[in-house]
C-alpha cells in the first residue's frame, strides 16, 4: 500500500518491550501522519497502561471499555431483550461520544483488555463497530501493550503495517523476535520493521545484534527535547523539526512507501 486510502486505511501497530518508548514512538508516527493535512488520522490506545492521549495532549472521558461495561450491565438488567440493531445503534452513538478529535487527528482508548463482565455478543459487536471508525480515516496508528500478549490475542489481525520499537539492550530485541515470530503466523500484515530508539552519541545501530528476517526501518536519536517535553506533559506534536522527527518520516516512508515528502509540513 503506498498511497493512503488505497484499499482501505494504512493501519499501523506499535508494539515492543516495555520501557523502550513505545508510547513516544506512537505518538510521534501519529504526529507525523497528520502533517498530510488531507489525511485523518486516528489514534488508538491499546495499552492498559493509557499513555498515548496523554502524549497526544488528549483527555479520555470514556474508554471502549467504560462503554463495553456499560452496556453489559444494561442488557443484563434487561434480561438482553434488546434486539442486535438497536444494541448496535447504542454502541455506534457511545463510541462516536467517546472520541477525541482535534484538527484532523482523532484519538480513542480501549481501556482493559476483555474479561471482566466478558459478553460475546457485546465485545463481538465491538469489534465490527472499531472496525467501521478505523475505515473511516486515512491512518491508523495502535499503541499495543508490551509484550507479546495482545498479538497472542489476535487483537492486531486487522493491522497492515507492524512496527516493533527496542532500544539497543538484548531484552528489547528478544522481544522483538518473539513478536515477529508471533506476528507472522497471526497478523497478515503488509510490512513490518523496527525502529531502534534512543540511540546516544557515540553509540551505533549498525553493529546492532538483530534478529534475523527482521530490518532496522529507523534509528531514533536520544534527544534532550523529546525527554523535556514528556517530563513536563507537553504533547508530542509540539516536538520541533529536527533529527527525531526527519527519523520518523524516514521510517515510515520505509515502512509503507509513502514518500516522507508527505508528511512534511
Amino acid at each position: 500500500m503506498t498511497e493512503h486510502g488505497e484499499g482501505g486505511p494504512v493501519i499501523i501497530a506499535v508494539c515492543g518491550k516495555g520501557g523502550v518508548g513505545k508510547t513516544t514512538i506512537s505518538a510521534l508516527l501519529a504526529r507525523v501522519l497528520s502533517e498530510d493535512t488531507s489525511a485523518r488520522v486516528l489514534a488508538i490506545d491499546a495499552d492498559p497502561a493509557g499513555g498515548l492521549g496523554f502524549s497526544l495532549g488528549f483527555e479520555v472521558p470514556r474508554t471502549l471499555d467504560d462503554i463495553r461495561l456499560e452496556l453489559i450491565s444494561q442488557m443484563e438488567e434487561g434480561g438482553s431483550k434488546e434486539s442486535p440493531e438497536d444494541v448496535r445503534m447504542r454502541m455506534d452513538y457511545r463510541v462516536a461520544q467517546s472520541l477525541g478529535e482535534r484538527g484532523n487527528m482523532a484519538f480513542m482508548s480501549i481501556g482493559r483488555p476483555e474479561g471482566e463482565g466478558c459478553y460475546c455478543r457485546v465485545n463481538s459487536l465491538l469489534r465490527d463497530i472499531m472496525t467501521s471508525i478505523a475505515a473511516g480515516f486515512d491512518y491508523v496508528v495502535i499503541d499495543g501493550e508490551a509484550g507479546i500478549e495482545q498479538v497472542n490475542r489476535r487483537v492486531m489481525e486487522g493491522v497492515t503495517h507492524l512496527v516493533m520499537v527496542s532500544d539497543l539492550s538484548m531484552k528489547g530485541l528478544r522481544v522483538v523476535a518473539n513478536l515477529k515470530e508471533v506476528a507472522d503466523r497471526m497478523v497478515h500484515y503488509h510490512g513490518a520493521g523496527l525502529i531502534v530508539n534512543r540511540i546516544h552519541n557515540g553509540e551505533s545501530a549498525l553493529n546492532l545484534q538483530v534478529p534475523p528476517g527482521i530490518h532496522v526501518i529507523g534509528t531514533i536519536p536520544e534527544s534532550d527535547t523529546l525527554r523535556r517535553l514528556d517530563m513536563d506533559g507537553i504533547s508530542m506534536t509540539q516536538m520541533p523539526e529536527g533529527p527525531v522527527l526527519d527519523q520518523v518520516r524516514y521510517s515510515l516512508e520505509k515502512l509503507t512507501g509513502i514518500p516522507r515528502r508527505s508528511f512534511q509540513i
